[in-house]
């Protein structure tokens, strides 16, 4: 990990850049390590929050369309070859499966906050074939909570962002069904928004009939 930390450090936001989109197309690095540092590299460099934030989403969204493909071109024998493979996997993979089939397309947002599914709910999205604007749409929003949190977290605590993570990872059981709370109200408020004015419309439509 220090290695990751120092190629950042060397290279700066394009290095960020690289290593977000590997992390998101499920590379052995720890969001919850190099999220934080680089939002701490980039508050050091004076370089604004939501254009950091925005380039890591962008990052985070290319990575994890990469599993995405992998998981539509593969299907479920693919994810049942990793199971084989790597029986560790088969936790992860089969939790995500359940939750898919639970919550549908709402899972690829919500999936991005929960550790166990998040590294592989791109994989079954695309075995599920999802249509991949559901699935862009729904990832996008997710990613950029995720990344809000974590860089936020590096980047407004600066120096200290070690030491904020160390309370993040002791308190995250508290955390993660916070902000899912807070992602789920969104959610609702915004599919309701979309309902009212749907149904406006409707009633418009409606009204103009009858007067003709």
């Amino acid at each position: 990990m220090e290695t990751v930390l120092k190629f950042i450090y060397d290279n700066g936001i394009p290095a960020m850049f690289i290593i977000i989109l590997l992390e998101y197309a499920c590379f052995p690095v720890s969001s919850e390590i190099v999220l934080p540092f680089a939002g701490a590299f980039a508050a050091a460099k004076n370089t604004p929050f939501l254009l950091i934030l925005a380039l890591s989403s962008l990052a985070g969204v290319l990575g994890t369309s990469i599993c995405y493909l992998i998981g539509r071109l593969g299907g479920d024998r693919l994810l049942h070859k990793i199971m084989k493979r790597f029986p560790k996997t088969e936790k992860s993979i089969t939790t995500s499966y359940e939750k898919f089939g639970k919550f549908g397309s709402y899972v690829v947002c919500i999936g991005r906050v929960i550790p166990i599914i998040r590294t592989y709910i791109a994989f079954v999205a695309g075995a599920v074939e999802q249509p991949y604007a559901i699935f862009l749409g729904f990832s996008a929003l997710g990613i950029t909570v995720w990344n809000c949190l974590l860089i936020g977290i590096g980047y407004f605590l600066r120096e200290n962002w070690t030491h904020a993570i160390s309370y993040y990872t002791r308190y995250k059981n508290i955390l993660i069904p916070v902000l899912l709370l807070i992602v789920l109200f969104w959610v609702a408020r915004r599919l309701r928004k979309k309902n009212e004015i749907k149904m406006q419309e409707c009633f418009n439509e409606y009204r103009r009939q009858n007067r003709n």
